[in-house]
Parts: structure tokens; C-alpha cells; sequence
């Protein structure tokens, strides 16, 4: 059977790709398809010299390991160790069920005229399968993850953040709510829900006790001082609902920037801050509601269009 190189690493290229953008998805990193496509085209190659048998080096288990991490490395470019080990862990789990998938569909295919060398499936079928096994792996991992993070205890479900307002800062706790989808109505800018009294040290006191007059926008003699003033063009009323109030109003004001923390920092500057009179937490463990929209990374449009079988 005559073997083309070229059809070697265009097949572990688009493998390589497949598994590296599902592990970034599933972790929701912010991905660049030249680095995913640089990455996957070290794989490729290693495949090339693998299946060569150019450098017996290439089949040391050790050598495998560090391009593995390369690749994680090079895709992602993680800023500590323990964020690579994360990364490479998933692209590990990624992997594995990748390959599941494309063994079990060899399995029911059967295809006559495929060979393996130095752990290279070479053949006819390979490329529609590794991309068909792909695309099956990918949902199978999602849809895993994705029970697996319904289970989350509360405390994988807490973040650090930080508010900056007028130059001033507030750091504070707080929980992934799932079901926070309140957004500013008009631009459509998501909501983070503070408890009033941590923002005493971000907005001025004499404001945050006038939250009615503030909302009706009447009777607002009682702003006075040039600081107070500035305040104004930065506040939102959000309408929202919620048990035993259907049509209730919050206000809000606009953040200059907020850093929400986990793994690595994420930096917003197009956050509401919705102030909440009431304690979120009995407990106190979190004064602060952030939801999914300030998290997740819209990339499935983007997998459809650049994964074609």
C-alpha cells in the first residue's frame, strides 16, 4: 500500500486540532487558531518522524511527555505550572476519549487496507474517522463536563473579585450563579449583584442610602458634593424578577473595571454592578452573584465552521 506523507500529517494535524480546541473550549480558555494550528502541526510532524523511524528518540515515552506539554504549552500559553498541569491534564482526558471514539468506530468499519506502524494508523478510512471519532469525542467530553459541573461543591463555585470604581477598589467573595442572566436592558451589559454593604468603600455613603430616590429619579436635592455628582452618569436601573416580586427594579452603577480570579485573572470593563439591599449568604461565605455570561467563551459556531468531515 503506498503511504503519503504529506496525507500522514494533514491527519494528525486536523486530530491534533480537534483535541486542542475541545480542550480549551471545556476549560474556557481564550483560544488563538494560529497557536492551535502551530501546536497541532508540532503532533503532525512528530507523526511524520514517528512513522519514519528518522530518530528512535521519538518513541521514548519520555520524549512523548514533553511534547505533549509543548503543544499544551504552545497552544495555550499558560502563565504558571499549575495552570499547565490543569490544561494538560484535560488534553490528556481529551485525548483518551478521542482515541476511544476512533477505535470504536475502526471496530464497526473495518476497514481492509489499514496498517499501524510506530503507532501511526495509516489507510484509506483513517482521516474520516479521526475527524468523525472527534466530533463524537467532543460531545461526549462536553456533555461529561458538563454533569461533572453541575455537581461542583460551593466552594469550586466561589471567585475573588475585585471592583474598581472611580479609582477606588472593593475585593470581595463571589459565588457562580448559573441562574443570573440580569443584564442592563439596553446595551445588554451583565449584572454582577453586590450586597449594598460592601460598596460603602467604592460609592459614597449619602448615595447608597438613597437608593429609592435614585431609582425614581426625583427628589434628589440631596446630592450635593461635586464627588456625588460624577456618580450620576454612571448608574442603571435594571428591571428584574424574582420570587414574590415580579417587576422589580435594581440599581446599578458602572464598574471601571473588575477582575474576577480562579485559575488566572479575567479582566472586564463592561460590567454593571447591581446593588443588592438584602444578604446573599447566611453564612457570609459570599457577598457577590457573578453568572455564566461573565465566564464563558462563545466558541461553538466557531468549531462548526472550522471542523468540516
Amino acid at each position: 500500500m503506498t503511504i503519503y506523507l504529506d496525507v500522514v500529517l494533514i491527519e494528525n494535524l486536523c486530530m491534533n486540532y480537534i483535541i486542542l480546541f475541545a480542550t480549551g473550549y471545556i476549560i474556557r480558555l481564550k483560544m488563538k487558531h494560529w497557536k492551535l494550528i502551530l501546536s497541532s502541526l508540532l503532533g503532525g510532524v512528530y507523526s511524520v518522524v514517528s512513522y519514519l523511524e528518522i530518530l528512535p528518540l521519538y518513541s521514548n515515552f519520555v520524549m512523548k511527555i514533553l511534547l505533549s506539554i509543548g503543544m499544551v504549552y504552545l497552544a495555550y500559553s499558560a502563565k504558571t505550572i499549575k495552570v499547565l498541569a490543569k490544561q494538560l491534564t484535560i488534553f490528556y482526558l481529551t485525548s483518551f476519549v478521542f482515541g476511544g471514539c476512533a477505535f470504536a468506530l475502526l471496530y464497526f468499519i473495518r476497514p481492509q487496507d489499514i496498517l499501524m506502524q510506530n503507532g501511526v494508523y495509516i489507510g484509506t478510512y483513517p482521516l474520516k474517522i479521526a475527524l468523525l471519532g472527534g466530533v463524537i469525542g467532543f460531545i461526549i467530553t462536553y456533555i461529561a463536563f458538563k454533569i461533572v459541573k453541575n455537581k461542583l461543591k460551593q466552594k469550586d463555585m466561589i471567585y475573588k473579585v475585585t471592583i474598581q470604581i472611580a479609582q477606588k477598589q472593593l475585593h470581595l467573595q463571589a459565588m457562580l450563579d448559573t441562574g443570573n442572566m440580569l443584564k442592563e436592558p439596553i446595551t445588554g451589559t451583565p449584572v454582577i449583584v453586590v450586597e449594598k454593604k460592601e460598596l460603602y468603600s467604592v460609592i459614597p455613603a449619602n448615595l447608597l442610602e438613597h437608593i429609592e430616590d435614585l431609582i425614581g429619579g426625583e427628589n434628589i436635592n440631596f446630592i450635593s458634593e461635586i464627588e456625588e455628582k460624577e456618580y450620576l452618569t454612571k448608574f442603571r436601573v435594571i428591571p428584574f424578577a424574582s420570587i414574590g416580586k415580579q417587576n422589580g427594579l435594581m440599581l446599578g452603577i458602572k464598574a471601571d473595571k473588575v477582575i474576577i480570579e480562579k485559575d488566572e485573572k479575567e479582566i472586564r470593563t463592561n460590567v454593571i454592578i447591581g446593588i443588592f439591599e438584602q444578604t446573599l449568604s447566611k453564612n457570609h461565605t459570599y457577598t457577590a452573584l457573578i453568572g455564566l455570561d461573565l465566564l464563558e467563551r462563545s466558541y461553538t459556531n466557531e468549531f462548526i465552521t472550522n471542523i468540516k468531515i
